[in-house]
């Protein structure tokens, strides 16, 4: 037996509770930002993914208008850091709402790393940084989808393992339901099977 829902039966926040719940395991973008006075923000959204390939570009999501967007659309820059089992408390820190005149490096006591070629600062403690410019962004509702096109990344060679990083060293935190977080567990490879191989069962 199911329980049949849709967005009418249910408050705005309350389905968007429901789609959080249920689209599990999320990552994290924690996206550092210069405003145009020269401000550094620092933020986590866990609507985030890959949109395209050639050209590198990743994408997040950013619920209402909050200063990472506005940072993005003023200076057209941004890095994503990969937030990490060791540094949990203080990704949960910088979801804060500091006004905007405060940076959540200097709240929260997070050190900076200069970027190679953009603006905004890379967390030094983060394992990896993709730095972004803004390729364009898509107003959905009350949210609005950003996406970047990946310049340059920076990987922690301790993270890496045959030249690409490896899951055991980097331990990502992703966002489940309500205020939930998940951690790597138990982690099984499996390839891909070809249609050929399908075949000869």
């Amino acid at each position: 037996m199911r329980t049949d829902l849709t967005p009418g039966d249910l408050s705005g926040r309350r389905f968007y509770q429901l789609l959080t719940s249920v689209v599990v395991p999320r990552p994290i973008a924690w996206v550092a930002t210069t405003s145009a006075g020269g401000v550094d923000n620092l933020a986590p959204h866990s609507f985030f993914t890959i949109a395209s390939t050639n050209p590198p570009i990743v994408q997040f999501t950013s619920v209402g208008r909050k200063d990472t967007l506005s940072n993005v659309e003023s200076t057209r820059e941004f890095v994503v850091n990969l937030a990490t089992e060791s540094l949990w408390a203080e990704v949960n820190a910088t979801a804060t709402d500091f006004p905007p005149d405060v940076s959540e490096f200097d709240a929260v006591g997070l050190e900076r790393e200069p970027s190679a070629r953009v603006r905004p600062p890379r967390v030094a403690g983060s394992p990896v940084a993709l730095e972004c410019r803004l390729h364009s962004t898509l107003p959905l509702g009350d949210s609005t989808v950003v996406f970047g096109e990946v310049v340059h990344a920076a990987v922690d060679s301790a993270a890496l393992d045959g030249g690409l990083p490896e899951i055991s060293r980097l331990r990502p935190l992703s966002r489940l339901g309500k205020n939930e977080w998940g951690t790597v567990g138990e982690v099984t490879p499996l390839d891909r099977i070809s249609h050929a191989e399908w075949l000869r069962g």
